[in-house]
């Protein structure tokens, strides 16, 4: 039988700063660990005894610290989407992938990112009910992205998909870095994730939030804002349009967090990238 205790927020102070990378501890669960440079403030964090991690999606902020945490408790059991599985095993493509963008500085924003053994990882599709979470598929920000609802407490754990917020602020950024942005399939997974009438959406980044369909309707439209920005624009223009836009929604100290959480600089090349793949389909049609 699972309980339906409220999850608990471990801010995981990234790089020092509050607000920016948050956990989600539930009943021996947790959601999205957070990157391995992270590792010691989790630990501190957690409450009761570890038994699974559930992974929304497998990039670094939300699951870098999976290896490191199946080496400490090696019975883990991890869930993750059948896309992302084989880079938790052999991360190898993924960390090719992440230092493009980050290159020089992967290990102060990340630290070292270590394989899954093979038997630890449960594979999801969507569709499957887990340790008391209903999953759904919702790709857009990433293409291995699940989103998890707890039907009993009325919580849907949402990664990515729900944008970026600061802690006592509504003020969203849909975060589009590359390298598999799809705002159409976006757009769905919102309104199927809509479709749970949760009461909480439980972000990343960042907290849990008793105002679900409302930051849904946020991220809907800072996609729909954003993205034919980005059509429009080149990459260096978009990344000052849209750290001017933070800047001037919110104070200093949250505009540090905002931009942090979600690079201006990456924003543009994500959305890019999906313009230029539509295109060279509808090309090819």
């Amino acid at each position: 039988m699972f309980t339906c205790s409220m999850p608990r927020e471990i801010d995981l102070n990234h790089l020092g700063r509050p607000g920016v990378i948050c956990a989600f501890e539930v009943d021996g669960l947790v959601v999205d660990p957070g990157p391995e440079s992270c590792l010691q403030t989790l630990l501190e964090g957690l409450q009761t005894d570890l038994r699974a991690l559930l992974l929304t999606h497998i990039h670094l902020d939300h699951a870098g610290a999976t290896g490191a945490l199946v080496r400490s408790h090696p019975d883990l059991t991890v869930y993750v989407h059948e896309r992302g599985a084989p880079h938790l095993a052999d991360p190898s493509r993924l960390l090719e992938s992440a230092a493009r963008l980050y290159g020089d500085d992967m290990d102060r924003l990340w630290g070292e990112t270590l394989p899954v053994p093979e038997e630890r990882i449960h594979v999801l599709t969507g569709g499957e009910t887990v340790e008391g979470m209903r999953v759904a598929y919702t790709p857009g920000h990433a293409s291995h992205h699940v989103s998890y609802f707890h039907q009993d407490a009325g919580d849907v754990y949402v990664g990515d998909m729900a944008g970026v917020r600061a802690p006592g602020h509504d003020f969203t950024i849909a975060p589009t870095p590359p390298p598999d942005i799809d705002v159409d399939a976006w757009l769905t997974s919102v309104d199927e994730i809509d479709a749970f009438g949760a009461g909480a959406v439980c972000m990343t980044h960042f907290g849990r939030h008793e105002d679900a369909a409302l930051q849904l309707d946020r991220v809907r439209g800072s996609l729909r804002e954003r993205a034919p920005r980005a059509r429009d624009m080149t990459a260096e223009e978009f990344a000052e349009w849209s750290e001017a836009q933070v800047r001037d929604a919110v104070g200093r100290e949250t505009a540090e967090v905002l931009i942090q959480a979600a690079p201006p600089d990456q924003l543009g090349l994500g959305l890019r990238r999906y313009w230029d793949k539509k295109a060279s389909r509808e090309e090819k049609a």
